[in-house]
Parts: structure tokens; sequence; C-alpha cells
């Protein structure tokens, strides 16, 4: 997850993702031209380090492979707080939901992490991947992968070494 917060360090971010892996460009609040630019630039390395780049927000983007949040076309990705949100997002066609947060995290100053058992109950049974996010790492993820967890995702994990 891309984040203003973290711009100056998004480079090494990128570089620090295992191949596979995947993006979702945010960058809300940068103004339209600045953030095409900025998407472009995240694009050109992510297909050079085999990443998947999905964009949120409502301004398509060249070379997406998806949305976030939104209907759209290829991989379409969900944020579920609650069940009722997870049970939207597979109606808007969603194919991976993004839990959170399990943990307290910056991203949500003050906000208590829902943690990992109800976390992991929000999308049980539903026909889609399972991302837990917020306050993640590798450590809380060899903890809570077995709840049904299909990976994680995180925004500041990824700008520390990882932990294995």
């Amino acid at each position: 997850m891309t984040d203003e917060r973290r711009e100056g360090a998004l480079w090494g971010d990128l570089a620090r993702l295992p191949r596979g892996g995947g993006v979702i460009f945010r960058h809300y609040d940068t103004p339209a031209a600045e953030r095409r630019m900025l998407f472009e630039r995240v694009r050109r390395i992510a297909r050079a380090r085999g990443l998947v780049l999905v964009r949120a927000g409502a301004v398509p983007m060249r070379g997406e492979a998806g949305v976030h949040g939104q209907r759209g076309h290829g991989l379409v990705t969900w944020p579920a707080h609650d069940r009722r949100q997870a049970l939207a997002g597979v109606r808007a066609g969603a194919t991976m939901l993004f839990v959170s947060p399990v943990f307290a995290t910056r991203s949500h100053p003050g906000a208590r992490g829902i943690g990992p058992a109800r976390a992991a109950t929000i999308a049980r049974g539903l026909p889609v991947v399972v991302i837990a996010l917020g306050g993640m790492d590798m450590r809380r993820w060899r903890r809570i992968r077995a709840l049904g967890f299909d990976g994680f995702a995180a925004i500041d994990a990824w700008g520390r070494p990882r932990r294995t």
C-alpha cells in the first residue's frame, strides 16, 4: 500500500517487496498530474520487478492490473473492516479482501486493531483471497497465517529490514 507519509521511502520499499508481490497505489492527496507521473514511475518498477500494480482512487491509470475498493476490470481488491464490507466486496466482484486493521497501525492513529481472531472471521468461508492488513510484519504474519489468511500487506513494514 503506497502512502504519502512514506513517499520519500517508496523506492526502497518497492525494492524490498518480494517478486510476485503486489502494490496498491493510493496517494489520494497527490495532485492529479503529479499522481499520474508517480504512478508511471511505480508501474515501470513494478513491471521490471514482477510486481502486480493495482490502483486505488477514481481516476484510471495506464498499465494498472486492477482496482481497489470499487468495481472494475482486472484484479479487484476490497477493504473489509467488518463482515458487511467483506460481503459487499464479494458482491462487487472482488477476488481479494484486505481485512483490517488486524493490529494497531500508524495509518489510523488512536484506532485499536480488531485482533487476529476477529479479522479471520470477517472473510471466513468467502470465495476470495484474504489478506491481513494493519500493523503487519513478518513476525506477526507467522503468528496469524494459520487462521486462514492467504498473505499480508503493509505500509511501514517494508521500510524496515524484514524479519524472517
